[in-house]
């Protein structure tokens, strides 16, 4: 029988962190989230973890959660996400994924947390030199919000090479969709990701949908991502912590995608289809520093965890993004 403890969720009232905490629930983990409802939303926190509202920068607080509620691992999501802000206002992004990345995982050790969960991203990998993106490819970003995340996998590496912990690092290329049972999604106002927006579009909360370049070298001129749905990348943070536990010398650093692309036009053609309208297109020049195409190479995932896709569908996707986005709107009338 393998040892169950209390797991602290940093940023578990956001989109991706939510729908860890349902994972952790749903295995039977005891879950415990912490976020400063910034970006998050109170009720998309489950009425069986127990919440508590501050910021993972504050030693003291976060000492005094690990401890007083037996933490043993730490899945960590609390930080900023949009690439252009981080850009704009750099230091912001190495004050919330940086420096409090440091101060939790100080606390982590003080209190003797001994497994740690990082929801890092692709962007650490910049202009990719080859594709699919394997883990051992150069981590050049090419962005602040890229740098600050792999500030953090340095980190960790350094504080496990010291025998205080073991990690895994997962970098996530897009993540998109809804909890299929409803129970979550995401709700967050101006978002940028291309499904959410379009399904915001499909909805009328959004008038078209902006094609940023269509001159790429891919099949169709527009670029290509690899999207994952937000079920699975949970499912893949209870299979990280399985691993952890199960071998405490060993850490991790893993792809999370599903080795399969889709250029913008496919995945506004797949709203089409799901919807059964045409979504407006705004072509717009291509933005600075988008890559042709981002697509993991997820080979180390599936290998080193006991972790299959069961979502890997573009059209499913859809439908649980679309279906959240009719609940939002209901929600608001």
């Amino acid at each position: 029988m393998k040892n169950i403890f209390p797991v602290l969720v940093t940023g578990g009232a956001g989109y991706i962190g939510s729908h860890a905490v349902l994972a952790l629930l749903d295995a039977g983990w005891p879950v415990v989230v912490v976020d400063n409802l910034v970006t998050g939303f109170k009720n998309a926190v489950p009425d069986e973890a127990i919440f508590v509202e501050g910021d993972i920068g504050d030693v003291a607080l976060m000492k005094e959660v690990l401890t007083s509620h037996k933490i043993g691992a730490i899945m960590h999501f609390a930080g900023s996400v949009v690439v252009p802000e981080s850009v704009e206002n750099p230091l912001k992004y190495y004050r919330n994924n940086t420096a409090n990345s440091r101060n939790l995982i100080e606390a982590a050790v003080e209190s003797g947390v001994k497994h740690f969960i990082f929801s890092s991203t692709a962007a650490t990998y910049g202009i990719p030199e080859e594709m699919p993106i394997r883990e051992n490819s150069p981590t050049q970003p090419i962005n602040p919000y890229g740098r600050s995340k792999l500030m953090t996998e340095a980190m960790l590496a350094d504080v496990a090479a010291c025998g205080a912990l073991n990690y895994c690092i997962l970098r996530y290329f897009n993540v998109a969709g809804a909890d299929p049972a409803g129970r979550a999604g995401q709700s967050t106002a101006g978002a940028t990701h291309l499904i959410k927006v379009a399904v915001e579009a499909a909805t009328g909360k959004r008038p078209d949908v902006a094609v940023f370049g269509t001159d790429y070298a891919t099949a169709d001129g527009t670029g290509v991502r690899d999207y994952i749905h937000v079920t699975d990348l949970a499912d893949a943070h209870v299979h990280a912590l399985n691993a952890l536990v199960e071998d405490p010398e060993a850490s991790h650093i893993l792809n999370c995608g599903y080795g399969r692309g889709f250029s913008v036009l496919e995945v506004l053609n797949a709203v089409d289809r799901v919807t059964n309208m045409q979504i407006q297109r705004r072509f717009a020049p291509r933005r600075p520093g988008d890559p042709d195409a981002l697509v993991a190479d997820n080979g180390a995932i599936l290998n080193r965890l006991e972790w299959r896709p069961r979502l890997d569908d573009l059209d499913t996707i859809v439908q649980h993004a679309l279906a959240w986005e009719r609940h939002l709107a209901e929600r608001r009338a």
